[in-house]
Order: C-alpha cells, then structure tokens, then sequence
C-alpha cells in the first residue's frame, strides 16, 4: 500500500469520477485506476462500485477512506514540522513597528529570540502605521507592532500592553516642580508632537481634543530622539510614552503624569487573517508576549 495510491483514492471518493480524478491528481486516468485496482486486490475488497456515470463508495470503502483521510492529514502534518523545523534552523522573521516603540521593545525580545533560536534572521522594519499596514498586506512582514487604533478587518490582532503618555517638559520649566500638573495648565505651551502620519502625533492631538483643549503645535518631527532633544533644549512641550522616556546624565526632559486626565495608548500585534504566521513568526510572537511593558525610572 502506497501514500499516492491513498490520494488516488480520495481524489475519486471527492469526485465521483476516475477521469476527473486523475486530472486533479495530474496522472494519465489508466495509470490512476490501475493503480486503484491494485489496492483492490491487496485489501481483498472492492472500494468503489464501477456505475455507468460515477464511481461510488462501497462499504468498505467508506471506512477505508476515512482511514485514509487521517492517515495522509498525519502525513500532511508531519511534513509540516518538519519544513517548520528546518524553518526554525535557518528561516527569516520580518517584523515591522512603530519607530515610537522598535528601538524600546525589540532589543530584549530580539536578543532573547537570537539566544533560542540563532539560526533564524530578524529583520526590522520600522515605519507608520499606514505603511505597515501595506508591508503586512503585500507579505513584505510577517507580524506589525503598532498602536490602537486598528479598523481593518484584513488583520488578526493581539494585544501586547497599556502604557502612560507622560508629559515631558524643559528641567527648567514653570511646571516642572509643580506636585500635580493638569492639562488645563498647558494652555499657553506650545507642543512638539511627531510629524503626521505618524500615530502618536494623532493620537496627542485626539486626546487633548476629547478634552475640548486645543494644542499649540510649533515644531513636528519624525522622531521621537528629536522631540525629546527639542524639548529638553526649552523649545516646547510634548507627551511621549513612558517606554520612550529618556534616561541618563545627560540633558534630557523632566517627566510628569496629568494629574486629571490620563492619556494612554495601547500597544498591539498584527498578522494577515488569510496568511497565519509561520513557525518561526510565531516563536518570535511568544517572545513579544513574554516581556512586560519596559518601566522607566524618571
């Protein structure tokens, strides 16, 4: 008995016809029911009943299909880890995130992966939603850490983890000795908010619109390295999130939570519906659920 003769077998229990089997099973239809009759005369019992317009199932053949079925899924299924395994030995991983949150998360969860499986290559791509978006639709990446909010039905979507936009001001700023700081108080300040596009500038702006109080933008850039230096430098204001906190001896911004308001967002992974992640992708997934949200001490 041989695996092909099985898949002969089922290609005419689907069909109901050895012509339209043996083109599904791209083989000459004498070859496949040769081959079907001596499987026949192996098992000693006929498996389809010849009709003048079909081949129908006999008894036997019934449950020898059924066996069948389980016997080539365990086949289908075991050639899977095995392509998987060699996948984890020597595959690629492409991971797309926000530059708001790639240079905070990925160095631990990248380093951690690399330590368990070193055979597989991380590439990161960091860039807007928008544009991660496309990468993850065209299959350019297999998994895209972004923000809330995500509408598009085309992705599956988990949920990795809360943080706290924190208020960054100058060290020697009015407010920055001040025990309780509310949004009311930001009035007069002029912000320094990521440039549009990009999300976390959107998010900024939706937030303190929900709040009725409209922000003074004066300065807008791609990164977030930029807005802290500006910031720092008594150039503005911004609200960053607290894995993007800036830690050191050097010149860096004094961070305050809203005392009466308390703006977050909400970090989160994507996948392609109809594309579910490889082995390797999913590896890399189980690293990005294990790490907790990075806290800063300010």
């Amino acid at each position: 008995m041989e695996l092909q003769q099985l898949r002969y077998v089922l290609a005419v229990a689907r069909t109901g016809n050895f012509s339209r089997a043996a083109e599904q099973c791209h083989v000459a239809q004498p070859s496949l029911s040769q081959q079907i009759h001596k499987l026949e005369e192996e098992l000693g019992e006929k498996i389809f009943d010849r009709l003048r317009q079909r081949a129908q199932l006999t008894p036997v053949g019934e449950a020898f299909v059924r066996r069948a079925t389980r016997i080539l899924d365990e086949v289908e299924a075991a050639g899977r880890e095995a392509r998987e395994a060699h996948e984890l030995a020597c595959g690629t991983v492409c991971v797309g995130a926000l530059p708001t949150i790639a240079p905070y998360l990925l160095p631990a969860v990248v380093g951690k992966f690399a330590l368990k499986f070193p055979g597989v290559q991380i590439i990161v791509q960091e860039d807007t939603t928008a544009r991660m978006l496309e990468l993850l639709a065209a299959g350019e990446v297999d998994l895209a850490i972004v923000s809330l909010p995500i509408t598009d039905a085309r992705f599956a979507m988990e949920t990795l983890f809360e943080e706290e936009l924190l208020l960054a001001l100058p060290a020697r700023h009015r407010l920055a000795r001040r025990a309780a700081i509310n949004l009311a108080d930001l009035e007069s300040e002029r912000f320094i908010l990521m440039k549009e596009g990009h999300c976390l500038g959107d998010q900024v702006l939706d937030f303190c619109h929900r709040q009725d109080f409209k922000p003074t933008v004066s300065c807008r850039s791609a990164q977030i390295e930029t807005i802290q230096a500006l910031v720092a430098a008594g150039l503005g204001i911004s609200l960053v999130p607290r894995m993007a906190c800036a830690s050191g001896p050097e010149r860096r911004p004094v961070y305050r939570p809203l005392a009466d308001a308390h703006p977050r967002r909400t970090v989160v992974v994507l996948w392609l519906r109809q594309r579910p992640p490889g082995r390797a992708a999913r590896e890399f997934l189980k690293s990005l659920r294990a790490p907790k949200q990075p806290v800063q001490k300010l």
